[in-house]
């Protein structure tokens, strides 16, 4: 296998603890099945992506409630609340990013599926997506994982090889499609998981 010369991050669900439960808990709504209803066939991950790939929040906000009226007040707030589904940072990938830095042999790039105007809070709030040597935000390329256009944008930029490059997401779909383009894979379940998974591919030291 050729040398690992960068490391790409996905960052909500990896660095970031981004989650809709956080602010839709089981408290929520009325019951448990109504605010699963809500997140799977209303403000969907599907729906959700279509925002992050450049479409406006206000426009599918107003677009949504036109479809689902009786559903407003959560629809409103699933943009209107949007910084209460960021849980904070997952600590042990951060310390490992850290790590990653200090020893300083290899280049990080960020690719994620973020919505433009919603990445500057995070910018705010997370001092660490300030470390990479580059990002990659769907919401300002009008673009997405997995279509292959989108990796393709960090690869161009940046000058990045895939076959010396470590891509850690933890979306199966994402991983698979970064792997079609010749990426190394690693899917992220826990910190303790990623550890093992860089010290076997050289990108930490022991």
């Amino acid at each position: 296998m050729p040398k690992i010369k960068t490391v790409i991050f996905d960052l909500g669900g990896v660095l970031i603890d981004w989650s809709p439960k956080h602010l839709f808990t089981d408290t929520y709504f009325d019951t448990v099945e109504k605010r699963d209803y809500f997140l799977t066939q209303i403000c969907s991950p599907d729906w959700n992506e279509q925002q992050d790939a450049g479409r406006s929040i206000v426009y599918a906000t107003e677009e949504l409630i036109r479809e689902y009226p009786e559903w407003e007040a959560p629809i409103r707030d699933f943009y209107g609340r949007w910084t209460d589904m960021l849980g904070g940072p997952i600590a042990g990938t951060v310390d490992l990013f850290r790590k990653i830095k200090e020893e300083g042999k290899l280049k990080t790039y960020a690719l994620t599926n973020w919505q433009e105007g919603l990445f500057d809070i995070a910018l705010v709030r997370y001092n660490f997506l300030h470390w990479f040597d580059g990002r990659v935000v769907s919401g300002t390329e009008k673009t997405r994982k997995p279509f292959p256009e989108f990796y393709q944008i960090l690869f161009d930029r940046y000058q990045v090889n895939p076959a010396e490059t470590v891509f850690i997401d933890d979306s199966l779909r994402n991983i698979k499609a970064g792997e079609a383009l010749g990426l190394k894979g690693v899917h992220f379940t826990d910190p303790d998981s990623l550890k093992a998974d860089l010290l076997k591919l050289g990108v930490l030291q022991g």
